[in-house]
């Protein structure tokens, strides 16, 4: 991986079709440095952190994705930090980075990163244009890899997301795989430092952080898998609210309102609490009549307000509901195989024996070492 600290490009502020942007990057090994040029092709992905594009390398034809940045020259990037130490099957991996500048002297910061065509919203939008639901194969295969991904961050790296959405997790559509993307506001949390609470996109902001904690745990991004869960089941967002006490009133109506006991674990500070009580509406009724009854045992497990009530990513992916991806004959729609799905590694370092014998397959485990 490339590791440029001098800016090595000088270009115009906004990438556009045909631009060229040179860079050069360490040789492997001790091999003499090496000049590539990436072309851009198309913006893939825009927001208030600047702006992402799908570029191809000369030198190579490969396809990748480009994150630029707006840097501020005082403060390391975290993304880029973070980054560096991820390498996971279910997480988008950094090739190398970049700085750029324009003739405003503004310094970019671009993260190269593998391209992955599609998103799990494109994905679930594409279902929904032609009323129809998501087949459960690809429910169970798509969210078990979120599982695994936020598994690996969560247990070996000690990272929290912060933004788990359909737009943030790519599909590739030829082997499904799932890769968590977008660690703009991803950090490690530290026991008893303060963070912000206004983190998260609000379909997927977990209820402790509409109370305003701001000692929160990794479990934020288990509540927002969850709400994924449930719009991948539906065909539509859970929890729709158009504000953030919107959000609450969603939450509690399908919930019910919090107990104090409740409200106190989600964030000790907060007293002041008067909502109408309200019953919890079952979750049986919430899905439609053929929904197996794993898929609303797992919906309810993550959609807790107790944020160390819900189960964790790796107890989420030894959940039954996924138990058809175990099979030994388990396969794709096509008759193609799955993706990598029970190489856990380090993920599960501390995890029981009974928690690791359900993760690992019988089929995989009686296989010679």
């Amino acid at each position: 991986m490339a590791d440029d600290k001098k800016p090595s490009a000088v270009e115009g502020n906004d990438p556009v079709t045909g631009h060229i942007i040179s860079t050069t990057i360490s040789g492997k090994n001790g091999e003499p440095k090496q000049t590539i040029h990436y072309m851009a092709e198309r913006v893939v992905g825009t927001g208030s952190f600047g702006v992402v594009f799908q570029a191809k390398c000369l030198e190579t034809r490969e396809t990748v994705a480009i994150k630029k940045v707006l840097q501020d020259k005082r403060y390391k990037n975290r993304e880029l930090q973070l980054m560096r130490s991820m390498d996971h099957p279910n997480v988008i991996s950094l090739k190398h980075c970049f700085f750029s500048t324009t003739n405003r002297d503004e310094l970019f910061l671009n993260l190269v990163m593998e391209f992955v065509p599609e998103s799990l919203y494109r994905v679930l939008r594409n279902y929904c244009s032609v009323n129809q639901r998501m087949p459960l194969i690809y429910v169970k295969l798509y969210t078990y890899q979120i599982f695994r991904g936020l598994a690996y961050i969560h247990n070996v790296l000690g990272v929290c997301h912060r933004d788990v959405k359909p737009q943030n997790l790519l599909v590739d559509p030829h082997t499904h795989q799932v890769k968590l993307c977008d660690f703009g506001s991803a950090k490690v949390l530290t026991k008893g430092e303060a963070n912000i609470s206004y983190i998260c996109s609000r379909y997927y902001r977990a209820p402790e952080l509409i109370f305003g904690a701001t000692e929160y745990t990794t479990s934020i991004d288990i509540w927002s898998a969850g709400c994924v869960l449930a719009e991948l089941l539906l065909g539509q967002p859970l929890f729709p609210g158009e504000s953030a006490v919107g959000q609450l009133v969603e939450i509690i109506k399908v919930l019910g309102t919090p107990t104090r006991e409740e409200i106190r674990c989600m964030n000790p500070n907060y007293t002041e609490f008067k909502f109408p009580q309200i019953k919890a509406h079952p979750w049986h009724k919430i899905f439609h009549k053929q929904m197996p009854p794993e898929a609303i045992d797992l919906t309810s497990r993550l959609l807790q307000y107790s944020p160390s009530l819900r189960c964790t990513a790796l107890e989420a992916c030894a959940h039954p509901f996924f138990d058809e991806l175990r099979e030994s004959n388990a396969r794709l729609p096509n008759g193609r195989p799955l993706p990598g799905l029970f190489d856990f590694k380090l993920d599960i370092n501390g995890a029981s024996p009974d928690l690791i014998c359900k993760l690992i397959p019988e089929h995989l485990r009686r296989k010679p070492i």
